[in-house]
């Protein structure tokens, strides 16, 4: 960890095809059930994930990996275009220190037959050297496959 103030800049762009409709892949970013279900990192335990998913609502998840760090995700709700876009700010805390703030764009479009094309853009401000916007790629690509496994997975009938 750096005693360091510093900042770096970093945008990055993740696009990937899903074989369900955006009204269906929309969904398991809206409903707060479905979300908590798959969204964190496959060595991380959740212990809070608060989802009120509407302009101006607020996303808080809590977690980290058993021997580590307690990280926050901090998330205000900008933009919500159902089944087109959602525009998110956020925060992301690694104990008590801010380590990033961001903005996310996750656009959903049909493609084909009953399928998604999603475009995955964050902009974010990484902090004191306690993350970069490699890391944060790597983690979201983690997340997204999270979603993958979960929409191949979903049983639409609970």
């Amino acid at each position: 960890m750096s005693s360091q103030r510093s900042v770096t800049h970093g945008t990055f762009v993740i696009e990937r095809s899903f074989p369900d409709s955006p009204a269906r892949v929309f969904q398991a970013f809206a409903d707060p059930a479905l979300k908590r279900r798959w969204f964190g990192g496959a060595e991380m335990t959740t212990t809070q994930h608060d989802l009120d998913f509407r302009v101006g609502g607020e996303e808080i998840s809590r977690g980290g990996p058993p021997d580590g760090p307690v990280f926050t995700y901090a998330a205000t709700y900008q933009d919500i275009v159902p089944e087109q876009r959602i525009v998110t700010t956020y925060v992301m805390d690694m104990g008590e220190r801010r380590i990033s703030a961001s903005v996310t764009t996750i656009e959903f479009a049909p493609q084909g037959n009953n399928a998604t094309h999603m475009v995955f853009t964050e902009q974010g401000v990484f902090l004191d050297g306690l993350d970069t916007p490699a890391q944060r790629e790597e983690g979201s690509r983690e997340f997204l496959d999270n979603l993958a496994r979960f929409l191949e997975t979903r049983d639409d009938s609970r």
